[in-house]
């Protein structure tokens, strides 16, 4: 692996962990009282546990995309939101340790010198690692900040 590509990797790895001008996901999630988790603030479209669910729901299957070639698309959008405002008792814990794996194995991939992050995803129509690190990271970003969104809005949040 040359230097450009080592490069390469160690910003997508930082951009992956939330490196970046924007709040990472532990903080986002991290403090938020249960009873806040599901409520919906005034104005905004999603509650908390709808969005790290999203999210989730999202980054799992880009990862499953990425890496396996019997991968089956989910239905849009349902398959990528909850159903519920609120999560029951321990999916929000379940969801956060879930995402982080998810997260983990992303960046594994990454990671990895084997891995072409340019090659083309056989099973896709054109994407590549790159591309699918890229749009794991944006977003992640983009919902990160609807919750912190919705965190200040319920007055839950001190960043």
């Amino acid at each position: 692996m040359d230097a450009a590509e080592k490069s390469l990797r160690q910003w997508l790895v930082w951009l992956l962990e939330g490196g970046g001008a924007h709040a990472d996901f532990d903080s986002a999630v991290r403090g938020l009282p249960a009873k806040l988790r599901g409520a919906r603030a005034p104005g905004l479209p999603h509650t908390a546990w709808q969005l790290l669910e999203h999210m989730r729901l999202a980054q799992w299957d880009i990862l499953d995309f990425s890496r396996n070639p019997k991968y089956e698309e989910r239905p849009f959008p349902e398959g990528y939101w909850p159903k519920s405002e609120a999560p029951a008792r321990g999916e929000w814990e379940k969801s956060v340790r879930a995402f982080h794996a998810d997260l983990q194995a992303m960046i594994k991939l990454v990671k990895n010198p084997r891995t072409d992050l340019d090659a083309r995803i056989p099973w896709g129509d054109g994407q590549t690692i790159l591309r699918e690190a890229l749009l794991t990271a944006d977003h992640n970003a983009y919902h990160l900040g609807q919750l912190v969104q919705v965190r200040k809005a319920l007055g839950a949040w001190k960043g």
